[in-house]
Order: C-alpha cells, then sequence, then structure tokens
C-alpha cells in the first residue's frame, strides 16, 4: 500500500498563458506542492485575504496594468514569497518589481525545474525568517530584571537553530568573535552554562505560564 502524500503547501499561479500556466503547474505538482490556478488577480486577492499560500507565482501583465496586483498584495500584508514573471524583461520592469514586494523577477520563456528550484528556496528562506522572529519574540517577554538587546536577541535566534559562530557572524555581518561577544554577555545574562542551557532557560521562560 502506497504512502499518503504530504503536500509541501499551495502555489497560487495566475498567468494567463495556457502552455506557460500548464507545463509550470506540472512541474510544480511533481515537487510536491498543491497548484491552484486564479483566472485574474481579483480571484487571487479574494483568497488571499482568507488563506495564505506557500508562494505565488504571478504574471505582471495579468491585470493590463503591471505589477498593480502585487502591489495590492503587499498593501495587504500577503506574506508569501511573489515571484513576477514577464517576456518584457527590460531592467526598469524589473526593478520595479522588486521595489514593488516581488521575491524575484522571472524572464519568459524559462526553464519550469529551475523555477521549482528557486520556489523552494524562496519558501525555504521564509520558513527560515519566520522561525528567527519567533524565537525573537519569545526572547523579547523574558521576565524579571533580564532584558536582551536587539542584536543579543538576533544572535540568540541562530543560536537557537543551532548556528555556530561563523555562520551566526556570516548571516549578521559581524565577526566570529564579535558574535563570541554576544553570546558570552546573553549567556552571563540568562545564568545559562551552556548553549543548550541557555536556549532551554530563554525558551521557557520567555513563554510564561
Amino acid at each position: 500500500m502506497s504512502g499518503t502524500i504530504i503536500s509541501r503547501g499551495e502555489v497560487y499561479v495566475v498567468d494567463d498563458d495556457a502552455a506557460t500556466r500548464e507545463a509550470l503547474s506540472r512541474a510544480l505538482r511533481d515537487a510536491g506542492y498543491e497548484v491552484i490556478h486564479f483566472a485574474d488577480g481579483a480571484a487571487l486577492l479574494t483568497e488571499t485575504r482568507v488563506r495564505t499560500p506557500a508562494c505565488i507565482f504571478l504574471d505582471a501583465h495579468v491585470e493590463g496594468r503591471p505589477l498593480e496586483l502585487l502591489k495590492k498584495l503587499r498593501i495587504e500584508d500577503c506574506p508569501a514569497p511573489i515571484f513576477v514573471a514577464s517576456a518584457q524583461a527590460n531592467i526598469p520592469l524589473a526593478v520595479d518589481a522588486i521595489k514593488s514586494g516581488a521575491f524575484d523577477f522571472v524572464k519568459k520563456p524559462f526553464c519550469v525545474s529551475e523555477i521549482v528550484a528557486r520556489v523552494d528556496a524562496a519558501i525555504g528562506a521564509q520558513i527560515h525568517i519566520e522561525s528567527l522572529e519567533g524565537i525573537k519574540q519569545i526572547s523579547r517577554r523574558l521576565s524579571g530584571e533580564v532584558r536582551l538587546t536587539k542584536r543579543e536577541r538576533d544572535v540568540f535566534a541562530f543560536i537557537a537553530m543551532g548556528k555556530t559562530n561563523k555562520e551566526t557572524a556570516r548571516e549578521l555581518g559581524l565577526s566570529a568573535r564579535t558574535v563570541e561577544g554576544y553570546r558570552a554577555t546573553i549567556m552571563r545574562k540568562v545564568g545559562a552554562r551552556s548553549a543548550t542551557d541557555l536556549v532551554r532557560r530563554v525558551l521557557d521562560n520567555g513563554r510564561g505560564d
């Protein structure tokens, strides 16, 4: 008996080119995603108000006004990474797409396997960001006299995710020695003897009763 296939999440696709839409949808489904098509931007906007997809693939000209839908999605705080695609791959359009909140700009025609890989990376990055922010929120709620600065919370988030000093330094644009100093300060404030003890104390304390 075959096992149950677990979806990797929903990807919303808005593209009026049938061949492009079908090829991309097939590749995304093969990669484990559920794909939902929308005939127009209005339908997509309505859906994102009640459900959050893992990612959105949007043709820049689907409504006849480049990037208008993207701007509406960002105004309404849709957190999903959004790919904007266009056959009119000029630099000003690409720049406008990124400034308007696109995660990436894609030139048509494209290789569907490459797009799937980029979708994987975008979703992974989003999960990473959400995990970091969740840990930082917990560390903000430390009780008593223990208070971590913003930079200390940043460093703690990477410690909680098992990152080394070098990895944390690379992510935050600091030197490994500076990160080591932050780690020592955080452990002293919390009264922890090791990284494991530090994470346990902060998460238990920050969650509260």
